[in-house]
């Protein structure tokens, strides 16, 4: 594992731009001129809408696609001059699955390790399909694995080389919550024991909000917002105030209406949002105080990523 790695960025892209082109048909600008650093050490959230360009950034990162042009330094080497080791200090699990169908997943990752030239004394097979819960499916026939397994397979196989990055697109798709859970578990151990930085994608945005230590936005190819994930749940000036009352409102009280309210349980429960800079939540107790409603509980609820992300992307 290139652990060595002690530059503050430990990938820098500058002006990278990707453009498909197909004979006569209008060229499709997957990247416009993306500028991002990822910390080094860092889990590093990659969030975007279908077809934002989030897996072409990660496939050129991964040399699997070429970029148009721009430049990407992966820690410490420049992918145009020194593809090997940049390309070599990354480990990519893929959106998409795929099988080597007659090998098991023990010979699975043996095979890659070859490949990535680990001496076998070095090899940590059993130590990684323990972490993603496949050590008692080592020597199945990979085609016998569930797709949740399948998915986990694709986990261990990225991470055969210890890399110093680990690139996870939609890494728990189609797991269960307890094997979710398991496997974020490891990937946390791995970032804090060898500071190993960590690029994922996800759509299940409270998964981001809960491991990210920084957040990128990508829309339509272009970095939209890239923000510590504090600054970023604070991109949105809202708040919600969920009041619960001893007995049903008849009527939601007039001074409410410039608020927005979701009514629940047959108006016995208002949920008000409101903007943090034109009112407080004390202002609005007040205000039912004041319409003689009797209340019962009340809670707090602060912007979350899922309300930034609909805000910027909408």
């Amino acid at each position: 594992m290139s652990n060595e790695f002690t530059e503050e960025n430990i990938i820098t892209i500058s002006g990278l731009n990707k453009t498909y082109q197909s004979g006569n048909k209008k060229a499709v600008h997957a990247l416009k001129d993306i500028n991002l650093n990822i910390p080094y050490g860092s889990i590093f959230g990659l969030l975007g809408p279908n077809g934002a360009g989030k897996s072409t950034l990660i496939n050129i990162l991964g040399g699997l696609t070429i970029k148009s042009s721009g430049k990407v330094s992966i820690a410490g080497y420049d992918l145009d001059k020194d593809s090997r080791n940049a390309r070599g200090s990354i480990g990519v699990v893929p959106q998409e699955l795929n099988m080597d169908p007659f090998f098991t997943p023990r010979q699975s990752l043996e095979m890659i390790s070859g490949l990535y030239g680990v001496p076998k004394k070095q090899r940590i097979t059993s130590d990684i399909l323990k972490a993603v819960g496949l050590l008692d499916k080592a020597d199945v026939s990979s085609r016998k694995l569930s797709g949740g397994m399948q998915r986990r397979l694709l986990v261990a196989k990225a991470m055969v080389h210890e890399p110093a990055i680990l690139v996870l697109d939609e890494p728990t798709a189609g797991v269960d919550i307890t094997l979710r859970k398991q496997l974020w578990d490891y990937v946390y151990e791995i970032n804090q024991k060898f500071k190993t930085t960590i690029l994922l994608t996800t759509h299940y945005l409270e998964e981001a909000e809960e491991m990210c230590d920084r957040i990128a936005i990508i829309n339509h190819g272009k970095v939209i917002a890239n923000e510590s994930k504090k600054s970023i749940l604070k991109m949105v000036d809202a708040k919600s105030l969920e009041v619960t009352f001893a007995e049903p409102l008849k009527k939601i009280p007039e001074a409410l209406q410039k608020f927005k309210v979701e009514q629940l349980n047959h108006q016995q429960t208002l949920v008000i949002t409101y903007g943090q800079k034109t009112a407080t939540a004390g202002e609005i107790i007040t205000l039912l105080q004041n319409e003689k409603a009797v209340i019962t509980e009340i809670s707090t609820r602060e912007a979350d990523l899922e309300q930034v992300f609909l805000d910027l992307t909408k």
